[in-house]
């Protein structure tokens, strides 16, 4: 057994089933060795080989979130592994469990400036939790014990940086087995239940914020909500765990929110953040007395200030907090905030969606909304990052079986697609869609290809806007015109079809629905191409006169500068898309 096959056999053995990357010289011992594993239909472990490693770091990010497990993705020396980077940080940002394989350049070079010598040991630490070079065959096996480890336990990336010669060297250290942990559970102390329960009982107005952490706490959150009459926002990673079944849901803040949500939380005296690391602390009311829970006691207090920081997972909270404070009987603010946030959903979110049929270009909102009732109840989504993430955030409704995968902490272009093999390798029953923008999908183009060699049945709906909408944005609210943002037009369908796609050009919204619905249907890999609104852009839940300000005075610009016809057509797409009430 060469160091290769120690290797693969201790990724066998911590259920490890499949690796996403590209072939190469220094990786060759690996591969080899994966490849004499025989493949998944011999109990061995498949090769998912990809058109650019960025992409097998997002497949494998993609892979590890969805199933829990631990996913593999491997480069080459060198360009190969540096590819690998920013896939890497969306992962460790997300705390997917993924190890990476980096093959290094031949030992005896290392420090030489050596053909495609980087340091790969150097150039991941920032986006791992455990990075490590193995420089000897009796060193190696405990350090992918402990690679496999920190990923898992973390979770987040590990990173092995490995020579290609001594991976071909004879192995000779024993290779410990990895044994899954009994997982625990944390609970909060008497005494920060005490306080906790004492700030409930001063408090009038009570409204709770809910992160990716209250996953496995629904029911309880729900039933604490009913029980202090709060009304629950979210943010875009807790919107699929605490949306669905929630009669106590006031939407989502943030840049990407709508409905109540931010109003809730400015109207509170007393604010639970539960399992948030909200980032946009400009969204976060400085008000309110603060109560934050979460397990990792590092992020407490880091976005907004935090009066009770408490350590420990959401579920014991919420139980511990329900048994000991009474049932309010007071639901003013809650009915307050309910009935804002219908009047919200009505006028703004849903404005585009009423009457949408006749309106061309087509509005994305609208394809957005046709998507969600023709997708399957346990499809998965993957998102662009930009316009796809605002159309997919506030028109893909959550079930409970549902899921939404995007670059939603590292917010990387192109991520729809590569994050869609890695689901689709994983649950190759499942329907996928990857919402695409045609930025981020051009990026990374090349996947399309892999999509259609590995015969994988991912859906696009690509929302070809052709520009960058989200930067459009940017730019006006910062009071600048729009520019570098448009770019060519593309017949992406027919790409799709060159690359052995079923693919489908829309123009009409007339015909949006049954397009859709014969792109969903197809048994092989499909894409629909839909020509949106380049100027329907994504409106915030509150506006500032600072944003309106600069959205004005951006536009006043455009006119000057000759852009009449184009400065009429935003405004006729946005301004009836204003919050209002």
């Amino acid at each position: 057994m060469n160091l290769a096959d120690q290797l693969v056999a201790q990724l066998q053995a911590a259920g490890v089933r499949r690796i996403y990357g590209i072939v190469g010289d220094s990786l060759n011992p690996v591969v080899d060795a994966v490849r004499r594993t025989g493949g998944s239909a011999k109990g061995g472990i498949d090769w998912i080989h990809v058109r650019h490693e960025e992409s097998a770091a997002f497949a494998a990010a993609a892979d590890a979130q969805l199933t829990g497990e631990l996913a593999v993705c491997a480069g080459s020396c060198g360009p190969g592994n540096l590819h690998l980077i920013n896939g890497l940080y969306d992962a460790n940002r997300t705390g997917a469990p993924v190890l990476a394989i980096a093959s290094h350049i031949p030992s005896v070079q290392i420090g030489q400036s050596f053909f495609q010598e980087t340091h790969p040991d150097r150039l991941f630490v920032e986006c791992s939790v455990y990075d490590e070079m193995i420089s000897t065959p009796a060193q190696a096996p405990r350090v992918v014990h402990a690679a496999i480890t920190h990923a898992l336990a973390a979770p987040g990336v590990a990173v092995i940086s490995l020579p290609g010669d001594i991976a071909a060297e004879e192995a000779t250290g024993k290779a410990p087995v990895y044994v899954p942990p009994f997982a625990g559970v944390l609970e909060p102390s008497p005494a920060a239940i005490d306080a906790v329960v004492a700030a409930i009982d001063s408090a009038k107005k009570i409204a709770i914020f809910a992160g990716a952490g209250v996953e496995g706490a629904h029911d309880e959150v729900v039933a604490l909500a009913e029980h202090l009459a709060a009304p629950v926002g979210h943010s875009l990673r807790g919107k699929e765990w605490i949306q669905y079944d929630n009669p106590y849901d006031v939407g989502m803040t943030g840049l990407l929110g709508y409905g109540a949500a931010s109003a809730g939380l400015e109207g509170a005296d007393l604010l639970l953040m539960l399992g948030t690391d909200f980032p946009y602390d400009q969204f976060l009311p400085d008000g309110p007395t603060t109560v934050q829970v979460d397990r990792r006691a590092e992020v407490l207090g880091r976005r907004t200030q935090v009066d009770l920081p408490v350590q420990s997972d959401v579920l014991p909270f919420v139980t511990a907090i329900r048994d000991r404070v009474p049932r309010r009987t007071d639901r003013g603010f809650l009915d307050a905030m309910l009935d804002k946030h219908e009047r919200l959903m009505t006028k703004a979110v849903g404005a585009y969606t009423r009457n949408a049929d006749t309106l061309v270009p087509i509005h994305p909102e609208y394809a957005a909304s046709i998507l969600d009732e023709l997708a399957t109840d346990d499809a998965i989504f993957t998102a662009d990052t930009g316009m796809c993430n605002v159309w997919t955030a506030r028109y893909i409704n959550p079930n409970g079986r549902r899921r939404l995968i995007g670059s939603f902490l590292h917010g990387s272009m192109a991520n729809a697609l590569p994050h869609a093999i890695g689901a689709q390798v994983a649950y190759p029953q499942r329907q996928v869609v990857s919402v695409s923008g045609d930025g981020g999908l051009s990026m990374l183009l090349g996947e399309m290809i892999t999509v259609a060699t590995l015969g994988l049945p991912v859906k696009v709906m690509l929302f070809n806007n052709s520009t960058l909408g989200m930067v459009k944005l940017e730019m006006l609210v910062d009071k600048l015109p729009d520019f570098g943002v448009d770019v060519p037009e593309t017949n992406y369908a027919a790409v799709a079809a060159a690359m052995g796609w079923h693919g489908v050009r829309v123009t009409d919204p007339k015909d949006l629905r049954t397009s859709m619905a014969d792109v969903l249907a197809q048994p092989g890999p499909a894409l629909l191409e839909i020509i949106t609104d380049p100027n329907a852009l994504s409106i915030p839940p509150e506006i500032t006169s600072k944003q309106v300000f600069g959205f004005a005075t951006a536009i006043s610009k455009i006119v000057l500068n000759g852009g009449v016809g184009e400065a009429v057509s935003m405004a006729r797409s946005n301004l009836r898309n204003i919050p209002r009430g």
